[in-house]
This record gives structure tokens, sequence and C-alpha cells, in this order.
């Protein structure tokens, strides 16, 4: 019998407390069951992992922003997306239309999209939180726990191959790092081996017009990494 070497069992160490704290996260967003490939007898598709998990975010009361919510905006786009794009938090709009990036702000990021030579429907946007916080405030730390099994359910499912994270909270919750703006962008990070590429939140920039130029760097980095 093989005998494991110290670094084999360092390793192994490592893949069990991602595995663990993957877990926990999901089970944190109140999810109590992901699907298991192969039991029925035919091939799992990403689907059937992620339809259960948004039905589960579509009657979650985990929070307080279920209260006042009209809608759960759970994402939208292809599950087999290149590019998955994360922001904040639904507004006005989204609650209203259950969708995601749908308000003046969406209409900018569907603008830097097509300017990237891409379309919306090719990619998949989700937010940090799925329901809407009041007033548009920034959701506070609880309630992104409760909402971050969702989210880590998304991009485990999707594995899409370049992260953009829209805003210092959606970098924040996905680093786990509490550093300024200016520290994340012009640099690619990673979340569990994907590239994630961080830039202003598109409703930032309705506030702050002279800062499109920088989010279209950017974007040329976001570009740069799906053509690797």
């Amino acid at each position: 019998m093989k005998r494991i070497s110290l670094k084999d069992a360092a390793d192994l160490s490592a893949i069990f407390e991602k595995t663990r704290s993957l877990l926990e996260g999901i089970q944190a967003g109140g999810i109590t069951a992901i699907p298991v490939a192969g039991l029925s007898g035919k091939r799992s598709t990403k689907a059937d992992h992620l339809e259960p998990i948004r039905r589960q975010a579509l009657a979650c009361q985990a929070c307080r922003l279920s209260k006042g919510r009209h809608s759960v905006v759970f994402g939208e786009g292809p599950l087999n997306a290149k590019l998955l794009f994360v922001g904040e938090g639904p507004g006005r709009e989204e609650d209203i239309q259950g969708r995601p990036f749908v308000g003046a702000a969406g209409e900018l990021l569907t603008k830097i999209i097509q300017a990237m030579g891409l379309t919306r429907d090719s990619v998949y946007i989700t937010n940090v939180v799925k329901c809407r916080p009041p007033m548009n405030r920034p959701p506070q730390p609880d309630e992104i726990e409760a909402c971050h099994g969702y989210l880590t359910a998304q991009l485990e499912t999707i594995a899409p191959r370049v992260i953009c994270a829209l805003g210092k909270t959606a970098a924040t919750v996905l680093l786990r790092l509490e550093i300024p703006m200016n520290k994340m962008r012009g640099k690619t990070f990673e979340w569990h081996g994907i590239p994630l590429v961080v830039t202003f939140h598109p409703a930032y920039l309705l506030r702050n017009p002279s800062a499109k130029p920088l989010v279209w760097q950017d974007m040329q980095r976001v570009l740069a990494l799906l053509r690797s």
C-alpha cells in the first residue's frame, strides 16, 4: 500500500476545508438538498442542479429582506455562460420585474456588454442578495450571509470562465477582502480558481461618468481573460 506523504495529506486537508466551507455557505442560504447526478440513470445537467435551488430561493424567508420584497431576483442568463456579472442587490425596477439590472444601471450595463462585442443574453447576471434592500441601501452582513449559499451555488454550477464583480460590495463578498476599490481594480483575482475582475457598479457610473474610461480598462482585462 502506498503511503501518503505529508504534502499529499496537506493537499487533502485543504480540499476538505474548501468543500466544508462551500457546504456551510450553501446551508446558511437555506439550501437543504442538492441533486446528485447519476441516480436517475440519466445525465444530470446544470439546470437539474440549479433549478431546485432557484425554487428554494423564491420561497426563502431567511432574512428581513423577504418581508418587503415584491420579487426574488435570482439571476438570469445561459447556464453555460463564459462571463458572469455579480452586482450588489436588486433595485426598485428589478424588484418589480423580477429580473436583475433592468433599471437605469441595467441599461448602462447592457451598453457596456454590447461595447465588449457581446450580447446580454450571452452572459449570466446576478446579485449578492436576491431581494431588494429598503431604499436601495447596501445589504447588511446577515442579509448577505443568508443569500451566500444561493450565490455560491450559482457560481459553482455555471462555472464561468471569468467573474466580474460590479462594485465594492460584490467584490468584498467574493474576495473576502476589506480594501478600497482602487486596490481591487486593475488586477486579476480568483474565486475558487476562476479569474475575477473588479470594476465599478453601473450605478456609480451614473453618478460619476468620469469613471467610465476606468471601467472600459477593466472590461478589456475581462475580454483578454475570455480569449486566453
